[in-house]
Formats: C-alpha cells, structure tokens, sequence
C-alpha cells in the first residue's frame, strides 16, 4: 500500500512536470538539454522532466516601459527635465531570450541617450514645437537597435518637459506680456473701428441730410413753381371775366344808348357824375390841375357824348 501511493505520488510529479499550458498571447523558450531546443506556442505542450526546462516566458502583449527622468541639455545652453514612456513588443521570442542579457534596459537606456542626443541639437523653445519630431527620431533609433534584441519598439512619448524654475518665470512673464501686448492690439482696433464705424455713420447721416434738403428743396421749388401757376392761371381767370364783364357791361350801354332817350340818359348820367366829382374835390384840401373851362359843364357833357358817338359810329 506505502508503495502504490509513492508510484501514485511520482506519477502526478511527473504528469506535472510533462504536461505545460501555455497562456495566449505568450510564448515559453525551451532548452534541452542547456541548449535552445524551441519556442511553445499557446495551449497544452509536453515537456520531458529533466531533459527539457522553461528558461524564458515572454509576454507578446504590447508594453508600456517608463523611461526615468533625466536632465538633457538643449542646443542654447537650457537644462530641461525630461521623462517618457516607450511602447514595445516581443516579435521574436528567442532573440529576446538570448539576443541581451537585459533587453528592457538597454531599451531604457538607448532610450535616454538618443533623447539627449536629439534634444541637444534643438533650441528650447524648438523642443516644445517639435515634440513629434523628437519622438519619431527616437523611435527610428530604438527600433533600428531593438531589431537584434527581438523587440520592436512602436512608439515614444514624451510626458513631460520641465525647464528650470526661473526659465519657467521668464516664460510665464514672456506670455503675459504677449497677452497684454495682444489685448492692447486688440482694444486699439476696436478703438479705431470705433471711430471708422463713427465717421461713417456721420458721413451717411450728412449725405442723407443733403439729399434729404436737395429734396425738400426740389419739393419746395416744386410747390412754388404750382402755386405760381396756379396764381397766374387764378388771375387771367380773373382778367378774362373781368374784360368779358366789362364787354357785356359796354354792350348793355351801346344797346341801351340805341334805344329812345337813350343819349338823354347818357348826358345825365355823365352830369351827375361830373357835378359829384366836384362835390368830392371840395371836401379835400388835395392841389389839383383843373381845365380852363371848369365852370361849363354843358360843355364838357357834350364833348363826352361826342366822344361816345363817335365811337358808335366806329
């Protein structure tokens, strides 16, 4: 009984020792015999106790290595602190194995030194420009070198770039004097579009201002020019009715001379008017030329109705 449970006990050891579950996305190096026999993929793998062993187990997801923190020297003399973190994988599990002692730091370090190398050829104010360059340069380094070591290095970032204390306060100074610079810019514009905006408007307001007179003119020129017209028809108008008033008037005398008596009351009428513009001259104290034959209104009756006929007669 003791010995079928020691051949149980020797029998899981070995099953354990023989049969290997390989996770995905790894890949196990095997040695037989102290000498690299193959790589295990993922799943189930048997390995032969004692002949063969696990020496390496690589992990195939991408990786994220953090580069330390280093001081690089910039190309005016600048120091800056500078940090980043590479992004790697394993292509080739073997080389990885044996390609470096330590592939993870030699990456880390070729890291720094090509960073150094490459931010000592820019100026300070460059290194924040040009970010992108300095990573793709770095990457084109790692991964040129990493090709032996079995890795191929994907990418590099820089995290932080920390110039010293006073260059920070320089640059903070620098900004907001860029900034006022900029705001007294930008209130100086609007003062001039102010006043540009202001001008304008005067001057839009003095055009509208004369055109609107040079209406009102026209207007006004206009009315006048009608009531003028107006005027001038209104008195014709009133000329014509007049003359034709006065001409039916002298017709209605001519007819009614024409009748019996008619002369007679013709030289009465022209009697009383002579004797009652004489009656006015003695109620005024006006100078006056009188004819020398004032006194003979007989007379002066019958030179009016000659008159007065020989007009009929024409």
């Amino acid at each position: 009984m003791p010995f079928a449970l020691a051949l149980l006990f020797v029998a899981l050891v070995f099953a354990v020792k023989t049969l290997k579950i390989v996770p995905q996305q790894h890949a196990w190096v095997r040695e037989r015999l102290g000498r690299f026999h193959d790589v295990l993929e993922p799943g189930l793998r048997i390995v032969i106790p004692f002949i063969d062993r696990i020496a390496y187990k690589h992990n195939l997801k991408e990786i994220p290595l953090d580069v330390p923190s280093q001081i690089c020297i910039t190309r005016d003399n600048t120091q800056l602190q500078v940090d980043g973190i590479i992004y790697f994988q394993i292509t080739d599990p073997r080389l990885a194995s044996y390609g470096s002692s330590d592939y993870i730091l030699a990456i880390t370090q070729l890291a720094q030194t090509t960073l150094r190398s490459v931010i000592g050829k820019l100026e300070m104010d460059k290194t924040f420009e040009e970010r992108d360059d300095i990573n793709r340069a770095v990457v084109l380094a790692l991964d040129e070198a990493a090709t032996n070591w079995g890795v191929k290095v994907l990418r590099y970032e820089i995290k932080d770039l920390t110039p010293p204390k006073e260059i920070l306060h320089a640059m903070q100074q620098q900004i907001t004097a860029e900034r006022e610079k900029r705001a007294r810019i930008a209130q100086s514009e609007g003062v001039r579009q102010e006043q540009i905006n202001l001008a304008n408007g005067q001057r839009e307001a003095a055009i509208q201002k004369s055109e609107g007179d040079k209406q009102a003119a026209i207007n006004q020129s206009e009315g006048q020019k009608q009531a003028a017209i107006n005027r001038a028809m209104g008195e014709a108008e009133a000329l014509r009715l007049v003359a034709h008033a006065n001409s039916e008037a002298i017709a209605a005398v001519a007819a009614a001379i024409q009748h019996q008596g008619g002369s007679d009351a013709v030289n009465l009428k022209v009697a009383e008017q002579y004797v009652a513009a004489f009656a006015n001259l003695a109620k005024t104290n006006n100078t006056i030329l009188l004819p020398a034959n004032v006194g003979d209104a007989a007379g002066l009756v019958a030179t009016a109705m000659s008159i007065v006929k020989s007009g009929q007669k024409a």
